[in-house]
């Protein structure tokens, strides 16, 4: 995206302590999507209503030398949020790693940052009528850090479950638990990376069940030439009473046309656990995907469907998404 606009900005002393920085650039940079969606089914949300949407955004980013580092800042609004849609920041330390604190909407770290890298041309087979099945410790108030050591890869977290507490405030409160997770990849060779992760959670009420939530997941991904195929595993052991665990199956194919059309094929199989006399269920979804860029501009078209939506035996789910990219 070409830049829109460049804002100098200058350091300002705390009300605590005074310092002296350089200047700092941000650049502004902008989009607009608009999108065609029908939705069929029997799940009973078909759109009886307009079928057309759209949404700007516009994201910040500006970084500066620290001295024993880079200090890098995101922060992005669009159309549906009353505040920040994504707000992260990070410290490059070079050979040291990276260090990052994700206010919201990063998905830097983790679990959470490649809880589904399976190729695809546009969405994830997923998109519309069910989940990854997979999520980490997720995007908010998560102090990351991510390195790479020769041929490994390594990517944590670390989160509070609670509410921020305001800058300068006493913290106050029960305690809610916390969240880790952990992601390690590797390049076998070339054109092949595998890896795994695990997060485990520990907010779980433990009137009602002494386990944590747990998910593991394990990307096998290959590339050779205009082809690309993955398989990906994950597991979600619940902790809380009464939720059933899922074990999660998912495969695609993508195939680059030329530099400027791609098109993709995916499955996933996600099991419902049994949970007493309830019997297990498997839900099964698959979807394909195209995408053509020229220039700034991109439309991309998905389509997925899901058999035993969400684990619910005989109800079915279909959606359809035209998109029309605009940057700037």
């Amino acid at each position: 995206m070409n830049n829109m606009k460049k804002i100098g900005l200058s350091a300002l002393a705390g009300s605590l302590v005074a310092f002296s920085a350089n200047a700092a650039e941000l650049t502004v940079k902008g989009g607009v999507e608009l999108t065609y969606t029908d939705t069929g089914g029997n799940t009973g949300n078909e759109v009886t209503g307009n079928s057309y949407g759209a949404n700007s955004s516009v994201t910040m980013t500006g970084s500066g030398d620290v001295g024993f580092g880079t200090v890098s800042m995101t922060r992005t609004l669009n159309d549906t949020n009353s505040g920040w849609g994504s707000s992260f920041q990070t410290l490059d330390m070079g050979d040291m790693g990276i260090l990052s604190f994700d206010s919201s909407a990063g998905g830097l770290v983790g679990v959470t940052a490649n809880d589904d890298l399976m190729p695809t041309a546009y969405e994830e087979v997923s998109t519309g009528v069910s989940t990854k099945g997979i999520t980490g410790l997720g995007s908010t108030n998560v102090i990351g850090y991510r390195n790479t050591f020769g041929m490994l890869s390594i990517s944590a977290g670390y989160s509070q479950l609670g509410a921020q507490t305001a800058e300068s405030a006493s913290s106050g409160g029960a305690s809610n638990g916390s969240a880790t997770d952990i992601y390690v990849s590797a390049n076998i060779m070339d054109g092949l990376t595998i890896g795994a992760g695990h997060s485990e959670n520990t907010s779980s009420d433990v009137s009602t069940t002494s386990d944590d939530t747990q998910e593991l997941v394990t990307n096998i991904v290959y590339s050779t030439g205009p082809v690309s195929v993955g398989y990906r595993y994950g597991e979600s052991n619940k902790g809380g009473a009464g939720t059933a665990s899922r074990i999660v199956e998912h495969m695609s194919v993508a195939f680059n046309v030329n530099d400027n059309f791609a098109v993709s094929y995916g499955v996933q199989d996600t099991e419902v656990e049994a949970i007493s006399a309830t019997a297990s269920v498997t839900e099964e979804v698959s979807g394909v995907s195209a995408a053509y860029t020229m220039g700034a501009a991109s439309i991309r078209v998905n389509h997925s469907k899901a058999d035993n939506d969400n684990g619910v035996t005989g109800v079915d789910d279909e959606t359809t998404e035209v998109s029309l990219v605009l940057s700037f």
